[in-house]
């Protein structure tokens, strides 16, 4: 494709639109992945039309027919992908756009897109907790020391520590789906905000879309982005989650550590150093969850100024939530083959979980259960560390069964796996 079209707006000003201004306006770059959900939402829209006398029901047939085959060439110069759809259908584009703008049109084709999203999301936010507890389930029984301000704690199950980051996983999965949620409300026949003298159908509209409800205010139904914010605020919560395991897969598989070992399939190397083996993979993780981080916070602080209803700083809502998915999404599929493939060295956690000072606190609350008040008991056990003692009992082992019996693990396993699958 040759040139530049015309603007769908180019009727109210004259002559043409300098190329810096297209170039820094545009956005088809990045809303070329809307086409299928604009597509459907366009389909839609003509049959309304068509159903309600505004055009004819054969030519609403030969548009939806057109609407099928669109496809948006590599090097389209269309202002979006909302004008290069109009433009696709040549003769028929005139009729489509009749009691729609393109303000609300991108909101139904975002809310479509971001329904997909959250959902595809789940699904991944499943898998990597599924492979947390499949994990746990195998080798749950075996003793590492759990760590407070990165200091040796006390003997915990190498379940319970897993399942701890399934809790998490699914309580991002639960803000996916309320996300999904929050975008199920379709804005089409909002106009560009105060809705339209043609008699249009928004309910029929929202129902053949599958959206649960039509909007209740048109000026709140193109401004609103709340749907976007709370995707991008669970997307990067997710990521921070997601890089707390990223940092303990670099921990864990270190040789200061050596409580497991990527598999080759997750693991990188040097180009220089020939025994290296790296865990990029976890790395990018956590430098990506800073990235979601700031995306959040960008687009959070382009909405802050913004008056009602509609201004062209909403486009860069699209950029900021389709990266934010796609990070998320990338990281979950990653993270889940680290985990899927990690070799436990079941004796060094052991040994680490053993070192005689892991078990101080169950030695005060023994004395506690002999009727020591717990300071004095702290106090006592405290000034044996002090000088140096070690304890040989309880075992780690006895420790942490102790405090969680192996069937409460079991039980505990169970519980965590039913919240994944009710996602």
């Amino acid at each position: 494709m040759t040139g530049n079209p015309a603007p769908l707006w180019a009727g109210r000003l004259s002559g043409g639109l300098d190329p810096a201004i297209l170039d820094f306006t545009a956005s088809l770059a990045v809303d070329r992945r809307l086409l299928p959900y604009d597509l459907r939402a366009s389909a839609v829209h003509v049959r309304m039309l068509a159903r309600q006398g505004l055009i004819d029901p054969a030519e609403a047939d030969a548009i939806v027919a057109a609407l099928a085959s669109v496809e948006v060439e590599p090097d389209a110069h269309d202002e979006d992908v909302h004008s290069a759809i109009e433009r696709l259908l040549g003769e028929l584009g005139p009729r489509v756009h009749a009691g729609r703008s393109r303000n609300d049109q991108v909101q139904t084709a975002m809310r479509l897109w971001a329904k997909q999203a959250c959902g595809d999301l789940v699904e991944g936010v499943r898998g990597l907790a599924t492979a947390l507890l499949d994990r746990a389930d195998a080798e749950g029984d075996a003793v590492l020391p759990g760590y407070t301000h990165g200091q040796r704690a006390q003997p915990v199950w190498l379940g319970q520590h897993l399942a701890a980051h399934v809790w998490a996983l699914t309580r991002d999965g639960r803000r996916l789906s309320q996300v999904r949620e929050a975008a199920d409300v379709c804005p089409l026949g909002a106009g560009a905000l105060a809705g339209s003298s043609l008699p249009l159908d928004p309910e029929w509209v929202a129902a053949e879309l599958g959206f649960a409800r039509s909007f209740a205010n048109s000026l709140d139904a193109v401004s609103d982005r709340d749907y976007l914010t709370g995707l991008c605020y669970a997307a990067a919560l997710a990521m921070v989650h997601l890089s707390r395991i990223g940092e303990e897969l670099v921990l864990w598989t270190s040789a200061e550590y050596g409580f497991a070992e990527l598999d080759d399939s997750a693991a990188t190397g040097s180009s220089m150093m020939p025994q290296k083996k790296n865990p990029d993979a976890a790395e990018l993780v956590r430098g990506k969850a800073g990235t979601a981080i700031g995306r959040l916070t960008g687009l959070l602080s382009t909405l802050k100024g913004l008056p009602l209803a509609y201004n062209r700083d909403l486009q860069e809502d699209k950029r900021a939530s389709f990266d934010q998915v796609d990070d998320l999404a990338g990281s979950l599929a990653a993270l889940t083959v680290c985990v899927r493939g990690l070799r436990f060295d079941r004796e060094r956690m052991a040994a680490a979980a053993g070192d005689g000072r892991t078990v101080a606190t169950d030695l005060a609350e023994q004395l506690v259960r002999e009727g020591v008040p717990f300071r004095e008991a702290h106090a006592r056990v405290a000034g044996r560390v002090a000088a140096g003692e070690r304890f040989a009992e309880p075992t780690a082992e006895q420790a942490a069964a102790g405090r969680l019996a192996p069937d409460d693990l079991r039980a505990q396993l169970a519980e965590a796996r039913a919240a994944v699958a009710a996602l």
